[in-house]
């Protein structure tokens, strides 16, 4: 018998910066949409050139390279959500910007601003095409501690601080704000239909590199499928823990998570069993 494909697959759109190291960024993405059961495609922004140690290049693709790829999904492919990443400059920000506005994809937007080694993914003057553009067509933006204070200009340092920063994001056009507590307490808050949720969690061991891609893609594939937000958020936030706990040592810096790590364990779980049974 022949393989059956699998009809009507949700389609999920990346659109960000390419990762060398395959830990972050698009391939990240890919590998979560694969994981979750999602169809993934992308549009790069920029390709780096980076390893578990940091980032050392960066090369900015021009806009029209952006539009074009964008322009080759979506005339195709019905897009049930996208997300966005890395998108380096003014001028990109501007082109997804534009043709999210013209095909109503609803979106994810993870403004990355800076990687976790320090480098510089998104230029200053693009931070504020982002604020002025990208969020107001945005279904949910889901910045870190250090993303959120430098779109609201709030230092988050707890609960009410997290609060205020959602606050002012979502002033700037977002239908939702999720504020990740990574690099505080892991508690995670979420303003949605002006209403807070805090959605708590504990840190997990392992490596964290490309664990906020990570998230955000799996909160996307997570959306698509059509969950509620706040199920969503939550599902999203126990994928990317999973995925730093299986975190693989494939270099000298700070290992990669694995978003593939349950199959592998399942897959386990099964071939003990079926030695087990003696087949």
């Amino acid at each position: 018998m022949g393989i059956q494909r699998t009809k009507n697959k949700l389609v999920v759109l990346t659109i960000g910066g390419s990762d060398s190291g395959g830990g972050a960024g698009i391939q990240a993405d890919i590998k979560t949409f694969s994981v979750l059961g999602v169809h993934g495609t992308s549009a790069i922004t920029a390709i780096t050139a980076q390893n578990t140690l940091g980032v050392q290049h960066v090369f900015g693709l021009e806009p029209e390279v952006v539009t074009a790829q964008l322009r080759s999904i979506t005339d195709d492919l019905h897009v049930a959500y996208a997300k966005t990443g890395m998108l380096y400059s003014e001028e990109i920000v501007s082109a997804v910007a534009k043709h999210i506005e013209e095909t109503g994809i609803p979106l994810v937007v993870d403004p990355v601003i800076e990687a976790e080694a320090g480098s510089r993914l998104l230029r200053p003057e693009a931070v504020a095409a982002l604020m002025k553009s990208l969020l107001p067509l945005s279904m949910v933006v889901t910045p870190n501690i250090f993303e959120a204070r430098a779109i609201a200009g709030v230092e988050v340092k707890d609960v009410d601080s997290a609060e205020i920063a959602a606050r002012r994001i979502a002033d700037l056009g977002a239908r939702a704000v999720i504020i990740k507590g990574g690099h505080l307490d892991c508690t995670d808050l979420v303003l949605e239909d002006d209403k807070i949720y805090l959605l708590e969690g504990e840190r997990v061991t392992g490596g964290n590199h490309g664990v906020g891609c990570t998230y955000s893609a799996s909160l996307t594939a997570f959306l698509a499928i059509g969950l509620p937000l706040i199920e969503a958020a939550a599902k999203a936030k126990q994928f990317a823990a999973q995925a730093i706990s299986w975190s693989m040592d494939v270099g000298r810096g700070v290992g990669p998570v694995d978003q593939a790590g349950n199959i592998r364990e399942e897959a386990s779980k099964v071939e003990a069993l079926l030695k087990e049974k003696g087949c």
